[in-house]
């Protein structure tokens, strides 16, 4: 194996989120009135309070909730790298946290220099993870104590930052990033603007994460491309 990537020193990750109520009319008028002085000054003029909380109430973590949260970690074998896929889901957030707490410290105890791995999870994945878990009263782990840290010493592989080589205002979609690459998408019977009508309209937890795991695998392929080897074998991705 290349050296340049260690891989089994990887923890990959990838979340799902939806809005933490179904429509914006079903918030409090106190949490309406903080919605829309959070958002005004961002949207589209003319556009609706409503409106704008279905499109971007799932994606901050002050009005949003994780319902999915896939992990993967490399394993090498018979001269094969193999992705094991584990994933963590439920309605009670406060559960699905403390049950990724539990898979996280492990990795931590086994191997106390792994990184987090993903697409852009230094801007999102982790951060929104950080902010629900103090919103849960979840303490957090010393390794995602993050709120003082410089950049340098956040410990984290991520694919946006990687494929941005320096560009700051550079933006890749996980989806063009793998086209791109030659890398099987994700995206087959959904993609991330669906999640939330998935969610609370189809009911389909399930669906979702399927789809959360295909993220983690296409990431992993990812890794596997900047790094000249070869893309996963489709038997040798195993979800747990």
């Amino acid at each position: 194996m290349n050296n340049a990537l260690p891989l089994h020193k990887l923890f990959l990750l990838d979340i799902e989120t939806v809005p933490q109520q179904p429509a914006y009319q079903q918030l409090s008028t106190e949490w309406q009135a903080r919605w829309w002085h959070k958002i005004a000054k961002t949207i589209p003029e003319g556009m609706q309070p409503e409106d704008s909380y279905l499109l971007k109430a799932g994606i901050l973590a002050e009005f949003g909730k994780i319902i999915c949260i896939s992990i993967g970690c490399f394993q090498h074998r018979n001269n094969e790298n193999f992705l094991k896929i584990k994933s963590i889901y439920g309605h009670n957030e406060k559960e699905l946290l403390r049950n990724f707490l539990k898979i996280s410290n492990k990795m931590c105890e086994l191997k106390n220099d792994f990184q987090f791995a993903g697409h852009n999870i230094r801007e999102f994945d982790i951060p929104y993870i950080c902010r629900r878990m103090i919103i849960n009263h979840i303490p957090l782990p010393q390794y995602l104590c993050l709120h003082n840290a410089k950049p340098w010493e956040v410990n984290m592989l991520d694919t946006l930052q990687w494929w941005r080589f320096g560009d700051i205002k550079n933006y890749i979609s996980l989806d063009l990033l793998a086209s791109v690459l030659g890398v099987p998408t994700s995206k087959t019977d959904m993609d991330g603007s669906m999640v939330q009508e998935v969610y609370y309209k189809e009911n389909d937890l399930p669906r979702i994460v399927e789809y959360c795991q295909r993220d983690v695998a296409v990431v992993a392929n990812v890794l596997l491309r900047f790094n000249n080897m070869p893309l996963l074998k489709n038997e040798n991705i195993i979800v747990a």
